[in-house]
C-alpha cells in the first residue's frame, strides 16, 4: 500500500490546513519522526559492541540520515512560511 493510500485522511487534513506543499511536508514530517522514534526504540535493544551506551554504527547512520531528511523538511517549511508572510505584507 502506497503512502497516498495509507495517510490519505491525514494527508487531505493537512493540506486543507496549510496548503499543499506544507500540508505535505508536514506529514512526511510526521512520518521521518516515527521512523526516528522506532530506531531509536531498536537501538536500545541492539547497542554497539564497541560502546554500549550508544546504538550499533548501522542504527546510527540510519538515526543521522532521518535527522538530516528532518532538518531539511523543517527548513523548506521555515521557507515557505517565510514566504507566505512577506506576500501577505506586500
Amino acid at each position: 500500500m502506497s503512502v497516498w493510500d495509507e495517510k490519505r485522511a491525514e494527508i487531505e487534513k493537512h493540506e486543507f490546513m496549510m496548503g499543499v506543499e506544507r500540508g505535505r511536508l508536514a506529514v512526511a514530517l510526521d512520518l521521518l519522526t516515527d521512523s526516528l522514534i522506532l530506531v531509536g526504540q531498536h537501538g536500545v535493544y541492539c547497542p554497539s559492541s564497541r560502546n554500549p551506551s550508544k546504538p550499533a554504527l548501522d542504527l546510527q547512520a540510519i538515526l543521522d540520515g532521518l535527522q538530516g531528511a528532518k532538518s531539511l523538511i523543517q527548513s523548506v517549511m521555515d521557507d515557505l512560511r517565510a514566504k507566505r508572510e512577506a506576500a501577505r505584507e506586500s
